[in-house]
């Protein structure tokens, strides 16, 4: 169950959020390639300018992103800006996706979850478990055969979602990126900044 504060939470610049949600009835919220492609362009369109991302993982009915608020100028607040656009997502996709599947209302749990993320070490350990959430939910036997997450998108230094150079920076380079993945993940660990529902 999240914590309420994970509903509450403000974005401030220069600080990480382990942002994430699923659908309201635990359906289906990408049913093909398309769907997963088009939550990406969008999250692209609305959040590109805002937010380095340092982990994603699209999982079939739910999202997890580890993102880096930049230090940009913004008229109003930091929060404000980015609750915003983050809100202008999730319609864009609900809309989109209940058109194609002749579907009608509320696709996404309100409110999405949000926590900050306030030290180094549970920055590293949600990278891990997000790329881990495949194989966590036995959707593959290895996280690293699944297409939906940064993993592979950083292993490649493809920037078009992640920032792979300031990831593989964050653990010393790509040998111990690779290697702190093969780790196993202990939830008790990071317990605070996930749901375990």
């Amino acid at each position: 169950m999240a914590y309420l504060e994970h509903y509450h939470t403000k974005f401030e610049q220069g600080k990480f959020y382990h942002i994430y949600n699923r659908t309201i009835d635990k359906k289906l919220l990408f049913k093909s390639s398309e769907n997963y492609e088009f939550f990406l362009r969008r999250w692209m369109k609305y959040m590109g300018d805002c937010l380095d991302v340092y982990a994603y993982c699209l999982m079939g009915n739910h999202y997890h992103f580890l993102v880096h608020v930049r230090q940009n100028e913004t008229d109003g607040s930091t929060h404000d800006f980015i609750a915003h656009n983050l809100q202008r997502l999730f319609q864009s996709y609900a809309l989109a996706f209940n058109h194609q599947h002749a579907r009608t209302g509320t696709l996404f749990q309100k409110p999405y979850k949000r926590v900050h993320v306030d030290s180094d070490e549970y920055v590293s350990k949600l990278i891990h478990y997000i790329h881990n959430n495949p194989q966590k939910h036995e959707v593959v036997y290895d996280f690293r055969n699944w297409k939906w997450s940064s993993y592979n998108a950083i292993l490649k230094k493809n920037s078009r979602i992640v920032s792979p150079i300031k990831v593989l920076n964050w653990f010393g380079g790509l040998e111990e990126f690779k290697l702190f993945h093969l780790n196993k993940t202990n939830e008790l660990d990071i317990s605070a900044f996930i749901d375990l529902e």
